[in-house]
């Protein structure tokens, strides 16, 4: 049965059970603590933890999981693996133990042709929480399992909580006996590699207080609403009904390894550490396909940090394996070909995810010239040097990741090879002391304080108090009548506060739109009935559904349950709606020009100016920005209307809406649109109602912000009024000093460089003259050093190195080769000091090289040099030590 079929097997029997089918969330984690989603409950956690209401009783899913903790050990066995798929079944206050268990049976043990799974019901064992009688009984009514094939464990194995004070429960989960030849009999209890854990029910009924570990916490009671969270293992189901032993060899992943030895050669099964580089290639392409469809690209921090490891190490194994040429784009269409059928935007989105891997690669086989090179002589170098094992400095691998890109993961797996060791500490130090002093003025504002317990359970009391904790009327209102239902001060709730004071304010109604999709909070005032006025600076939403105003009272005391009226900047908020509707328009009109890959990566729209984000693996020319801006501002002219309609999620996509990749919707989205179908996007943010009401879009340019994503700025409105009344000025200054109209000045302009450029070309070739001149009195004035004839010169201001490196070859020429001569010139170009040194064939016999003596003078000049033994070039920093570089050549030579 292929995979693809167990999934959707799974998803038709818990809808056809009353279950409604939720689709995978995002790869992207919607916890700001964690980088991906690691479990298939994580989408579902919100409403286990009661802080917000689930919008169904009962659902399913295929939840994508990414996990990368152990990265190394992936390929060394074949228990490890990186991306993996979860299948869930939910309950949140509906069917508890005998309805979880009930469905586990059926679903596994019934036939293949009804619809299950068809496994035999007597390789079935399960294990419960220790105390759990309920499960046993379950068990044993529902399924008729004898005694001894249901063990009972201990809190460690078969108690689930979230590690933190909430809500926990027993757990039972299903093995299935894989035979004799697998292991010893005896159950899971004695060894789970016999007896194969396939699927692990959750029963949700109690609350736990703190406590560490995994059983070191009280049980403080029974919950008012008890809830399922079930898990079962995709891969390892394939595996087990494929006939196949472990999951590199289901038909999602084993087709990549097939294409490895394709291309390499080698043969999967016939060596070991072959086999271990195949299956990291067939996980990692793997992964990185499925991460790059989430709409992750890589970087140097955080998501991109883990998808460019991904890759690079797929591309390295490939390396180990003999393949010098490129690998992906021979592997990723075959993982693209083989995960389609369950995932099919894959194949629409290949083109956007290929170009992102392809270039990720190119860009890797560089640093790999470059950085493998300076490790393996670091390496050599501790080796001989080393008295015991060998360790390479902190500072050498920072070199290696800050001059080369060489990541340290790379560089420990690459020096282990050779039984070499990291200073990681060291490195680790290093790093922290680097992005401290990047990021010292940097810190993002929307991280705010990183404990939102006290926002938690702010919108968890008012979330029993009424459905919806905050009502927002910022859509159509500018001021709202309002009342304070939270206060903090410091990050601590509090009855009052008294001017002046930094607080955070929660008001029942607001007009304040929430930071949140790119678009900037509202500013304004809160009044209160009392007298107290709060400037209010920034609005975040720490939790979703909680709007929390931050602002300075500057005036009386604010009350925790007072009323009063809260007013936004209506000025501030129309620009940033007109920037907000601009940036529709430019991600549609991006679209028209490069195609549909050119997808939203992020955006900022602020008062009067936009930065949008998109997906493109080229540079966008010139001309091309010129008619994107050009299409913007026909549209804006043909004032189109400006919508918005709350639908089903589902009816929203049957549109063709575009929705951003990591956002997690739920069932019902805000679809804005603009010219009815022209442009339809997901967005909760403000906008204006008219096209025409944006008056002027201007492009300032697009740039690379990484790897496969470039970046759009541009002005709207007053903004972009002001810039092109700037430019009319700048042009007509500009016509004055050149005395040549408007419609002239770019013909003016390139006839007065290129007349520059001839003069300063004719300027190079005679200060070149004047010093090639002085080549024979410098020959003739040679002193004798040690038996050597030595020729040293300042030149003093040089056009460039070329220059001095002409002078030095016309002298050594005319010192012949009738004895040993070395000539050594230095000069200053554009402030910098530069050396070089030649010797003739008879100083050469004598053991005088020159790469040895511009090294000697770049010394003495603060810098480095180096080349061969007729003839090197070197240079430093400090240019008024030049003279004695140069004597310390000729003293070199006497040595």
């Amino acid at each position: 049965m292929r995979t693809a079929e167990i999934r959707q097997r799974w998803l038709d029997y818990f809808e056809g059970q009353g279950h409604t089918v939720v689709p995978s969330a995002p790869l992207i984690s919607p916890d700001p603590s964690t980088l991906f989603v690691i479990a298939g409950m994580v989408p579902f956690i919100p409403y286990m933890l009661g802080e917000q209401t689930a919008p169904w009783p009962r659902a399913t899913s295929v939840q994508k999981c990414v996990r990368t903790l152990d990265i190394e050990e992936v390929g060394k066995t074949t228990r490890h693996g990186t991306f993996f798929q979860m299948n869930g079944n939910f309950s949140f206050g509906d069917y508890f133990k005998e309805g979880a268990i009930t469905y586990a049976w059926e679903l596994i043990t019934s036939p293949q042709s009804a619809g299950g799974y068809g496994f035999d019901p007597d390789t079935i064992w399960v294990t419960v929480f220790h105390d759990d009688d309920e499960a046993v009984a379950l068990w044993k009514k529902i399924a008729g399992l004898p005694d001894e094939r249901i063990q009972r464990r201990g809190m460690k194995d078969n108690f689930w909580s979230t590690g933190a004070r909430g809500p926990a429960g027993p757990c039972s989960e299903i093995y299935v006996d894989r035979g004799p030849q697998f292991g010893a009999e005896g159950g899971p209890v004695v060894d789970e590699d016999r007896y194969l854990e396939i699927w692990n029910l959750v029963f949700m009924q109690y609350e736990r207080g703190d406590g560490g570990g995994k059983e070191d916490f009280p049980i403080l009671g029974e919950l008012k609403q008890k809830n399922i969270d079930t898990g079962m293992g995709l891969e390892r189901v394939a595996y087990l009904l494929q006939g196949v032993d472990n999951m590199y060899e289901i038909d999602e992943v084993f087709p990549v390894i097939g294409a490895a030895q394709e291309l390499s050669g080698r043969r999967y099964g016939a060596n070991h550490e072959d086999d271990v580089r195949m299956r990291v290639v067939a996980d990692h392409v793997r992964s990185g396909l499925m991460l790059m469809g989430d709409g992750v690209t890589p970087s140097n921090e955080g998501r991109g940090y883990v998808l460019r490891r991904l890759l690079r190490r797929s591309v390295r194994a490939m390396r180990l394996l003999g393949v010098e040429d490129v690998a992906l784009p021979s592997l990723l269409p075959v993982s693209k070909d083989a995960m389609s059928a369950s995932y099919p935007e894959l194949a629409r989105d290949f083109e956007r995810i290929s170009q992102v891997a392809y270039a990720e690669e190119d860009t890797f086989r560089r640093t790999l010239a470059a950085g493998t090179t300076i490790l393996d002589t670091a390496v050599r170098s501790v080796k001989q040097e080393a008295q015991a094992a060998p360790v390479l400095s902190g500072e050498q691998a920072f070199a290696l990741h800050d001059t080369y890109g060489f990541p340290i993961d790379l560089t420990l797996e690459m020096a282990a090879e050779q039984g070499v060791s990291v200073d990681e500490k060291a490195f680790r130090e290093l790093m922290r002391a680097q992005r401290e002093r990047a990021r010292a003025d940097a810190l993002a504002k929307r991280a705010g304080r990183a404990d939102t317990q006290a926002y938690q359970e702010l919108h968890q009391t008012l979330s029993e108090e009424t459905a919806k904790p905050v009502t927002f009327v910022g859509y159509t209102d500018a001021t709202s009548r309002s009342r304070v239902v939270g206060l903090l001060v410091d990050g601590v709730p509090a009855p009052a506060a008294t001017a002046p004071a930094d607080v955070e304010i929660v008001l029942d109604v607001t007009p304040f739109y929430a930071e949140m999709g790119g678009q900037l909070a509202d500013t304004g005032t809160i009044v209160l009935d009392g007298g107290a006025r709060i400037e209010v600076d920034d609005v975040q939403a720490p939790v979703k559904g909680l709007s929390v105003h931050h602002g300075r009272l500057v005036d009386g005391t604010v009350t925790f349950g007072e009323s009063g009226t809260a007013s936004i900047d209506i000025v501030r908020r129309r620009a940033i709606a007109r920037a907000h509707t601009a940036t529709h328009m430019v991600h549609k009109a991006l679209q028209e020009s490069l195609g549909s890959t050119a997808t939203q990566a992020g955006s900022e729209n602020a008062p009067s100016r936009i930065r949008f984000d998109f997906r493109s693996g080229q540079a966008v020319p010139q001309g091309v920005l010129g008619e994107i801006e050009e299409r913007v501002n026909v549209r804006l002219q043909d004032d189109l209307e400006v919508t918005d309609q709350v639908m089903p999620i589902a009816e929203a996509r049957a549109l063709g809406a575009m929705a951003l990749f990591g956002e997690k919707y739920g069932n019902e989205v805000r679809v804005v649109s603009i010219g009815g179908d022209w442009s339809r996007e997901l967005c909760a943010g403000t906008h204006v109602q008219r096209s025409g009401e944006l008056g002027l879009v201007t492009l300032l340019g697009e740039s690379s912000i990484g790897s496969g994503v470039r970046r759009v700025d541009a002005l709207v409105g007053d903004g972009a009024y002001g810039f092109q009344a700037k430019e009319r000025a700048l042009v007509g200054q500009l016509s004055g000093l050149l005395g040549a109209r408007p419609d002239e000045l770019a013909d003016r302009v390139s006839s007065l460089l290129t007349r520059l450029k001839e003069s300063e070309k004719e300027l190079a070739g005679m200060h070149q003259a004047r010093l090639l001149a002085a080549a024979g009195s410098l020959a003739e004035g040679a002193r004798t050093v040690g038996g050597t004839r030595v020729v040293t010169f300042d030149a003093g201001e040089v056009a460039s190195a070329d220059d001095v490196r002409s002078l030095v070859l016309d002298v050594r020429s005319r010192l012949g080769e009738s004895s040993a001569a070395v000539v050594a010139i230095g000069g200053t170009s554009k402030g910098r000091p530069v050396v070089v040194v030649a010797t003739n064939a008879a100083a050469r016999e004598h053991g005088v090289r020159a790469g040895a003596l511009v090294r000697t003078a770049s010394g003495v000049l603060g810098g480095g040099g180096g080349g061969k033994d007729d003839l090197a070039q070197g240079g430093g920093t400090d240019a008024a030590r030049l003279g004695e570089a140069l004597e310390a050549v000729a003293n070199g030579v006497g040595v």
